[in-house]
């Protein structure tokens, strides 16, 4: 009986430690999953305030903007943005060149935590029939101009 129980003990003891080595593996996966989180401020232009959220340092903006838009939208905020990602753009808080984020790369590359969402400014198409138009009213308005003006009249007493 003696042999059995020195056994069984070592067996639960075998185990205890396959545990705790699992634990331990599972919590330092837990850390390290934690370290590449980060939370992100999100100012949206001609909004009240910011939208806070948690994002991951490999996640790309393009899922960070959509992310942002979510939750504009389900606070019920105003102006409204819609839900396509195409259509606002990121910017860096600190940037002062101004540029807009790429939307493929990791949002963690940028370095800062601050950034500001815009309605992209949509520029209308030039048709045919559009710079026709503008051509002749451009044309036409200088002349207007140079007819007028050649046209003073003289009042004398």
């Amino acid at each position: 009986m003696d042999k059995r129980q020195e056994k069984m003990k070592r067996n639960m003891s075998e185990k205890s430690l396959q545990m705790q080595r699992q634990k331990k593996k599972n919590s330092s996966d837990d850390q390290s999953a934690n370290k590449n989180r980060f939370l992100v401020t999100v100012n949206v232009l001609g909004s009240a305030g910011p939208i806070r959220f948690v994002v991951k340092e490999d996640d790309p903006v393009s899922a960070v903007i959509q992310t942002a838009l979510k939750t504009y939208a389900r606070g019920g905020r105003l102006p409204f943005l819609g839900t396509d990602v195409n259509n606002v753009v990121l910017h860096g808080a600190a940037d002062s060149d101004g540029s807009a984020l790429n939307p493929s790369e990791a949002i963690g590359s940028q370095g800062g935590r601050n950034f500001v969402l815009c309605k992209k400014q949509l520029q209308p198409q030039m048709t045919e029939a559009r710079s026709e138009m503008i051509s002749r009213k451009r044309s036409g308005s200088w002349k207007a101009w140079l007819n007028k003006s050649f046209s003073f009249k003289i009042l004398s007493h």
